[in-house]
């Protein structure tokens, strides 16, 4: 029986619902989590679907507000997660990059300035002007990247954005990510990619079930997410800085 059915039983059965589906379940996303997010690395997040990934980052961008615990963050991260999040499917593209401009603090000048380079690097040419709930996927993914490339928050949340789009343009948001860091900003992402975490991450850390089961050096955390290690053996810095 769908679980759905089984909640609307409850919440309209009363006793009786309860009696045959049980009491209400509370769920934990999140368990003892406690890391620091140091100024300049990157840091990527991996563990299987439901582990905890995407709560983690809403938590630290301030949309949810955990039950127990603190987040605590000298600058306010910006998430970028999903293909389109934040941004509005009645608007046009380009009021979507001004939307996003002015949710990081960029004045209406500041954005119309850009706008000539953002509209060049999506790629979207007229569909800029169009409104995004007629955009692909893979188009509301490049308009994300293209607000990134813009306007460069100091510390960024990215949750599985860099998946989406053609083998052109995701090398682009791989450029993009690598300038930012040698820029030093501050970059937290979650993602599958393995090969772009290790490549890229000064350190990785892996859910399970809500809880940091590793963190430390990129290949060693992976790993142990691959069953040929065991989370005593990770480094907790990246090796080759520490040899």
């Amino acid at each position: 029986m769908p679980d759905g059915f089984k909640t609307a039983m409850r919440s309209i059965g009363g006793v009786v619902g309860k009696k045959i589906f049980g009491p209400h379940r509370t769920y934990s996303a999140l368990k003892d989590i406690s890391f620091t997010l140091r100024e300049g690395e990157m840091l990527g997040v991996i563990g299987k679907n439901g582990s905890g990934k995407s709560t983690l980052m809403q938590c630290m961008a301030g949309i949810f507000r955990p039950t127990s615990g603190v987040v605590r963050s000298k600058i306010n991260p910006f998430l970028l997660a999903g293909v389109g999040t934040g941004y509005s499917a009645s608007l046009t593209g380009k009021e979507n990059l001004m939307l996003y401009g002015s949710m990081l603090g960029l004045t209406e000048e500041r954005v119309n300035e850009l706008m000539p380079e953002m509209v060049e690097f999506s790629e979207l040419e007229s569909f800029i002007d169009e409104p995004m709930k007629t955009y692909s996927s893979g188009m509301k993914a490049r308009l994300g990247i293209t607000g990134l490339a813009s306007f460069k928050p100091d510390v960024l949340l990215i949750d599985e954005v860099l998946g989406v789009g053609d083998p052109t343009f995701k090398e682009k948001s791989q450029k993009l990510i690598m300038d930012m860091i040698e820029n030093a900003s501050t970059v937290m992402m979650a993602s599958q990619s393995f090969n772009l975490l290790k490549k890229m991450c000064d350190r990785i850390i892996m859910l399970e079930k809500g809880e940091i089961v590793a963190l430390g050096d990129p290949s060693d955390v992976i790993d142990v997410f691959h069953g040929r290690k065991d989370p005593s053996e990770v480094s907790p810095e990246k090796r080759d800085e520490c040899e």
